[in-house]
């Protein structure tokens, strides 16, 4: 398949650079980075410990709502420390 392909500067100096030590031709180097950039890459699972963090302290449903009142408790601290 023929097609066009505009190259960001630094992805063209690193095809110029991989044809350079390997000598291969820009349509080889081309379709070998395609190929192992597309190609499936098989991923280890993680495994993630889990933690009970117990009850949450504060409800967490109206999370914004909650925000606001502890910007607002802790404006007041302030201002009852400058007293």
């Amino acid at each position: 398949m023929r097609t066009t392909v505009s190259l960001d500067p630094d992805v063209a100096a690193l095809l110029h650079r991989v044809m350079a030590e390997t000598g291969a031709s820009f349509k080889k180097t081309i379709n070998e980075a395609i190929r192992v950039g597309l190609g499936s890459k098989s991923r280890e699972a993680v495994a993630t410990r889990v933690h009970r963090m117990g009850s949450p302290s504060a409800p967490l449903d109206k999370a914004l709502t909650l925000a606001a009142e502890l910007e607002d408790e802790e404006i007041v601290r302030k201002f009852e420390l400058r007293k």
